[in-house]
């Protein structure tokens, strides 16, 4: 009974430990917000704008009141109008039909005229600042939605277009060329574009009214309900707004590329193809001043037919042809985006390097030693060999599986100070040490570097930092006698992979006796 009273207190002190260790993340992460909003607050100044914002009410209350003491005076101070002479009663009566005839012609002629000259009054352009909204799940979601919603029209035209040329159905497109290509050569080709818009606006107002009318060439696809966002879990909403984020990340990326592809086209950055258009513009300048513009019409209406009809029907059924002679194809998936020109500079200049960099390499390495001997003795180059900067013996070399180490953060929560609370680095496993290498240590040996002997751990663990996120998390604790608390190496994208490999090794000394140090 009394080892049972034990374990029972043992499970709850290792869930206030928990909660605990959750409890100071959250800490952390608050002071890191309030460090960053202070930085926010002295950036924008919002005190000094509030105050120069009452300064200015205050002179423009001041200059409100000067007004109307300068009218008051004026009134006051100015002279009564003498009286003036009883006219006749004939010319009073004149006067007044010429009075009353001008007031109202003069009435008439402000409310029809009036009006319009007060719209042409200049007055300065009020800028007005929209509220930014703050970020919000359900409003990223819905805002989605809504994208979704307002573009299906645009994808339904662009894909029952798309069955157009590729002659999904031979009757339609048969009669549609026809249609179309007699509209050309008689130099119909503007009204019948303008009369499909007439038609097509009048089966929406049909449909609107409750008439069920399909124009369609593909049939459209009605894509299932969404079951309702209440219902779900902490995880999977946090899922939901991960594929929401990447639905965006993509959709602002190829947005990116055609913009950055236009950019790149016109601001010579590939010059062969900028070349290609820019003789194409010449060409089409020249020949609009010298053709007529009723034949250039027909011209470019007669190609476009052909090219959307046949050739482009040609293009995707023979993909071969179209790599080929596909000419505006060939071209835009030969521009360039900015960071395709950036990898493109960057591989120039280490093609540069590497020559010299090898043969500096060849001299310094010593007889008898290989070059990858000489390369896996090297940690960096910058830092200096591997055992130098954990102050390991010359054997001790990471393991084939970890050559180049696993990115992670060291999560110490024996420390105190936030900046010693949480290390950037890499992970390493040798035959007998765990190595933490923190990204902070400027050269060599450093006391931010964490070194482990695996025969001193007394329990390992994957371990989920936050229970909050799907999943089965991306950390590893080790626990060992000198910390009171584990350390937890967290936020590794690579976490099972290290943890078989830290656990065999951590197996191999625990049932081999190990090396003498």
């Amino acid at each position: 009974m009394a080892a049972a009273i034990q374990d029972y207190q043992r499970s709850e002190q290792d869930r206030l430990n928990e909660v605990k260790g959750h409890l100071e993340i959250a800490l952390l992460e608050k002071h890191f917000l309030q460090e960053e909003l202070r930085k926010l607050r002295e950036e924008t100044n919002v005190e000094v704008l509030k105050q120069e914002l009452d300064k200015e009410r205050g002179k423009r209350l001041d200059l409100e009141q000067r007004m109307t003491e300068v009218l008051k005076t004026r009134l006051e101070d100015s002279p009564p109008q003498p009286a003036r002479k009883q006219p006749s009663p004939s010319a009073n009566g004149t006067e007044k039909q010429k009075e009353t005839m001008y007031t109202r012609m003069m009435r008439l002629l402000y409310e029809r005229v009036g009006v319009y000259i007060e719209d042409f009054r200049f007055q300065p352009e009020e800028t007005t600042v929209e509220p930014e909204e703050p970020l919000s799940a359900k409003r990223l979601t819905e805002n989605m939605r809504r994208l979704k919603r307002g573009a299906r029209p645009v994808t339904n035209f662009m894909r029952n277009l798309s069955a157009l040329s590729n002659w999904h159905s031979v009757y339609t497109s048969a009669i549609a060329f026809i249609i179309y290509m007699n509209a050309a050569w008689h130099g119909w080709a503007i009204p019948m574009f303008l009369f499909l818009a007439i038609l097509r606006l009048s089966l929406n107002y049909l449909m609107s009214r409750g008439w069920r009318i399909q124009w369609s060439i593909v049939p459209e696809v009605t894509e299932p309900e969404e079951p309702s966002k209440e219902d779900l879990t902490v995880s999977e909403k946090f899922q939901l707004v991960l594929d929401v984020a990447q639905k965006a990340q993509n959709l602002f990326g190829k947005m990116a590329d055609v913009l950055e592809k236009i950019k790149n086209l016109f601001m010579w950055v590939q010059p062969e193809i900028t070349q290609k258009l820019y003789i194409a513009l010449w060409v089409a300048f020249i020949t609009s001043c010298v053709l007529p513009y009723k034949l250039v019409g027909f011209l470019v209406g007669l190609y476009a037919g052909i090219k959307f009809f046949i050739i482009d029907f040609l293009f995707k059924s023979c993909p071969k042809l179209r790599d080929k002679y596909d000419t505006p194809r060939i071209v835009w998936n030969n521009l360039p985006t900015d960071p395709q020109l950036k990898e493109r500079s960057n591989a120039t200049v280490s093609r540069r390097v590497q020559p010299v960099v090898s043969r500096s390499s060849l001299a310094t390495v010593p007889c008898g030693v290989s070059r990858e001997e000489e390369s896996s003795r090297s940690h960096n180059p910058k830092k200096g060999a591997f055992h130098e900067v954990f102050n390991l013996t010359e054997n001790e070399r990471p393991l084939p599986v970890c050559e180049n180490g696993w990115r992670c953060c060291l999560i110490n929560r024996d420390r105190k100070m936030p900046t010693d609370y949480i290390r950037n680095g890499v992970l390493f496993v040798t035959e007998n040490y765990l190595c933490f290498e923190s990204s902070s240590s400027r050269s060599g040996s450093s006391k931010k570097n964490k070194v482990i002997k695996l025969v001193d751990i007394t329990d390992i663990q994957k371990y989920k930092v936050l229970s909050v996120l799907p999943g089965s998390g991306m950390g590893i604790s080790i626990a060992t006698p000198s910390t009171q608390k584990p350390l937890v190496f967290g936020a590794m994208i690579h976490r099972d992979e290290a943890f078989e490999a830290i656990f065999t090794q951590y197996m191999k000394n625990m049932t081999t006796p190990g090396p003498e140090t």
